[in-house]
C-alpha cells in the first residue's frame, strides 16, 4: 500500500510541474492568432509557429549571441573557479571558510542587487571611457556570477583526491605543470564539467543582470521580455519548446551513458 502511495505521489509531483510545459508544447502546434501572437482556441495543427521561428533572422540572431556569450562565460568561469577552487584547497581551515563565503556571495546575494551594481560600476567605468554597456560587459557580468558555482563542483573533487598522488608524481620526476596535467587534472576534471555545465546554463537562463549590465545588447531572455510588452507571441512557444526537448534529450543521453558505465 505505501508503494502505490509513493507512486501516486510521485506521478502528482510530475504532473505538477511538467503539465505546463506540456500546454505550451500542445499549443505550439496551434495556428497563430493575428499579428503572430498565440492563439489559445486549438483551431489545428500546425508547422507554421516553427517556421516563423527559423525564419525570424533577429532572433537567430540573439539566440547565437546568447550561446556565444553563454560559452565564453563558462569557460572562463571554469579556468577562474578551478584556479580559486585549488587556491581554496590549500588554506587553513579558517582562512578557508572566510574565502569560501566570500566566494559565496555572488549566489547568496539576490541578482537586482548585483545586477544594479555591476550597472553602476561599468557605467561608471565606460562613462569615463568613452564607451557603452555591450556585450562585453554582459560577459564579465555572467564570469562573476558563475564562477562560484565552479567552484562549488570542483572543490569536493579536489578533497576527495588523495593529495600523495601529486607528491608522488613529483617525487618520480614529474614537474609541476606536468604532474598537475596527468595526475590532478584527470580526478577533478568531471566536477570542472559538472560546474561549466552549470555556468552555461545560468548564463543561457539569467535576465535579471543581463538586463541592466547589456544596454542596446539583448541576450534571449532580454529579448522575450521586450518582446513581451506587445502581448505574448506564438513563437515564444515553439522556441522553449525546442528549447524543452533539447534539454530533455541531453539528460536521457547522459543517464543511458552512466547506467552503461555502472554496468
Amino acid at each position: 500500500m505505501k508503494k502505490i502511495i509513493s507512486k501516486i505521489y510521485l506521478a502528482v509531483i510530475f504532473i505538477f510541474l511538467y503539465f505546463p510545459i506540456g500546454v505550451m508544447i500542445f499549443y505550439s502546434f496551434n495556428e497563430p492568432g493575428r499579428k503572430g501572437k498565440v492563439n489559445f482556441n486549438f483551431t489545428g495543427f500546425t508547422l507554421e509557429n516553427y517556421k516563423n521561428l527559423l525564419s525570424n533572422s533577429e532572433l537567430i540572431g540573439v539566440v547565437i549571441n546568447t550561446l556565444v556569450i553563454a560559452l565564453f562565460a563558462a569557460l572562463f568561469a571554469s579556468l577562474l573557479g578551478t584556479c580559486a577552487a585549488i587556491g581554496i584547497s590549500n588554506l587553513k581551515n579558517r582562512s578557508r571558510k572566510i574565502v569560501l563565503n566570500i566566494s559565496n556571495m555572488p549566489i547568496i546575494n539576490p541578482e537586482i542587487v548585483t545586477g544594479v551594481s555591476l550597472m553602476l560600476l561599468f557605467v561608471a567605468v565606460t562613462h569615463a571611457l568613452g564607451l557603452r554597456l555591450n556585450a562585453v560587459t554582459v560577459l564579465l557580468s555572467h564570469i562573476l556570477f558563475d564562477t562560484p558555482y565552479v567552484i562549488l563542483n570542483v572543490l569536493p573533487r579536489i578533497r576527495r583526491m588523495d593529495p600523495s598522488l601529486y607528491e608522488a608524481a613529483l617525487d618520480l620526476g614529474c614537474k609541476p605543470g606536468v604532474a598537475f596535467r596527468k595526475v590532478v587534472f584527470p580526478e577533478i576534471f568531471p566536477g570542472i564539467f559538472a560546474g561549466f555545465l552549470m555556468a552555461f546554463t545560468f548564463s543561457i537562463d539569467d535576465f535579471v543582470i543581463s538586463y541592466f549590465t547589456g544596454g542596446n545588447f539583448q541576450t534571449l531572455s532580454v529579448y522575450i521580455n521586450n518582446s513581451l510588452k506587445v502581448g505574448p507571441k506564438a513563437w515564444m512557444l515553439s522556441l522553449t519548446g525546442i528549447l524543452f526537448i533539447i534539454v530533455l534529450t541531453m539528460l536521457i543521453v547522459v543517464n543511458l551513458r552512466e547506467r552503461d558505465k555502472e554496468k
